[in-house]
């Protein structure tokens, strides 16, 4: 779940991000389809948990870990609704780009594809390898944490990488990420 509304507005997410992003979760993966979803259900309610007294959080970095729990109970909700999804592109081996434009976000993308990897794996790539993600991500140019707020919340800064043509230049995101 991820807070920041350009990723979710941007057209630079097109075949090559999603054919990079195909190939890096190729190397993880997980058996059961649905397996990431009651994953992310079970372990996504930092908000509830008795530890945060105990952490001694401020009330700003409690506002972030609302902004990024409801920004994933939010994608969590829009990939588990099946209705609605068109198919822009099925690959050979199965691999399928759906797309569902909704009236408060715009049009949203999701990737369906079969991996072969513990999803702990998965969440290692994405999450604690976030900062390599310029390597394999070519609309991405860098990530760097800002700050972490318990092991599920973290403020990051993104740079954008160029278009072709330069059509659109490089911009900077801040976002809070669950």
């Amino acid at each position: 779940g991820i807070s920041y509304r350009h990723m979710r507005n941007m057209t630079g997410l097109r075949k090559n991000a999603i054919v990079a992003l195909h190939h890096e979760l190729n190397r993880l993966a997980g058996p059961d389809p649905n397996n990431w979803i009651r994953q992310v259900r079970r372990q996504s309610s930092f908000l509830g948990s008795p530890f945060k007294e105990e952490q001694g959080y401020s009330e700003e970095e409690m506002s972030y870990v609302k902004q990024g729990e409801d920004a994933l109970q939010k994608a969590v909700s829009i990939l588990s609704n099946q209705d609605g999804w068109t198919i822009e592109t099925v690959a050979a081996n199965g691999d399928k780009v759906l797309s569902k434009v909704l009236p408060e976000i715009g049009k949203v993308f999701k990737l369906e594809v079969m991996l072969e990897q513990n999803p702990d794996n998965l969440y290692k790539e994405l999450v604690g390898n976030m900062e390599q993600m310029g390597e394999w991500n070519p609309n991405v140019k860098q990530v760097k944490i800002l700050q972490k707020i318990g092991q599920d919340t973290m403020v990051t800064h993104e740079l954008s990488a160029e278009t072709p043509g330069n059509v659109v230049g490089p911009r900077d995101f801040v976002s809070v990420r669950c």
